[in-house]
Formats: structure tokens, sequence, C-alpha cells
């Protein structure tokens, strides 16, 4: 990817996120980047195209985190690993994950292709680990680290530190 390609991805990634992409055109997004609109429709055809670029990215982001959880044998280890996601995210990247959350609120289906296979590492830790309704319990934890992300994403929590050690507690 080129420097300016990264460049209209980092903001329209930002602009995304602060105004909605439904608010945010291509020509606002050339102007604060300093290119032209041109430009964006040589590398992107259409904002939807730049769109697809950013949630490509995400994908990838999470299943860079994710396949690190995935390796994990011990279930403690997994749980312990998938619900420490949230308290993770990096405050550089807050703007990206509050794009990717938004784009899922605003969708009229939920996707939940990236994040099943860490549904699936969670039902066989919970079944290992002898849990009478392993497939509830994943979905608890991955409901969990959703409504925890969307947390830090929106008010981050002034004591997160002694939440995230109350919910390990919890499972681990």
């Amino acid at each position: 990817m080129t420097e300016k390609q990264e460049q209209i991805i980092e903001t329209a990634l930002t602009l995304f996120a602060k105004q909605g992409f439904a608010s945010t055109s291509t020509n606002k997004i050339a102007k604060a980047a300093g290119v032209s609109e041109g430009l964006i429709f040589r590398h992107f055809n259409n904002k939807e195209g730049l769109l697809s670029a950013i949630l490509e990215l995400g994908r990838d982001r999470a299943s860079t985190i994710f396949n690190t959880i995935l390796a994990e044998q011990d279930p403690k280890k997994v749980i312990e690993n998938v619900l420490s996601i949230p308290f993770g995210i990096n405050e550089d990247q807050y703007y990206f994950w509050k794009l990717i959350y938004s784009v899922k609120w605003q969708s009229e289906t939920y996707d939940d292709s990236l994040s099943a296979p860490l549904k699936e590492a969670l039902i066989i830790a919970f079944t290992k680990l002898g849990a009478s309704d392993p497939v509830s319990e994943a979905e608890i934890v991955l409901m969990h680290v959703d409504g925890i992300a969307t947390s830090i994403l929106l008010r981050k929590p002034k004591n997160i530190e002694s939440i995230k050690s109350a919910l390990l507690t919890k499972y681990i």
C-alpha cells in the first residue's frame, strides 16, 4: 500500500468514525487528506470501496489477535485471553475500532464470521472445564467482550484494571 493510500485510509477512518459513513463524502476525505478526490476513486473506486479496504484491515487486525488465542490449549487461558481482548485496545486505534463497531451497529445483519472461531474455541474450553451449557457460556463471554469494548471505546472507565481483574476472577 502506498503512503497516499494509507493517508486516505487513515483520514477516512477518522472521519467515518467521527461523522458517520453516510455523512462523510469523498470530497471531505480528499480535502482532509490533502489529495484529489480522483485519487480516492483511482485507488478505491468509490466510498464503499474505501470502507471495504478499511474493514479488510479490521479483519486482518482481528485475525492477528485471534490467532494467538486459537493456538492456546489451556481452556482457562483461552477464556482469559478472549476476555482480555477489549482491555488491550490501544488508544491510537480507537477510531479504527469505533468505526468497526459503528458499521456493525448500523448494519441490518450481524456478521459473526470473524468471531466464529473464537466462539468455537470458547465452546471447546468450556466443554473441557465441564460447563453444563458450553455454547451459552461462550456466547456470554463474547457478549461481555462486545459490551466492554463498547464501554472502553465510548467512555473508557477510570477503574479499567479493577474491572478486568473482577471479570477474570469470575471466570478464571
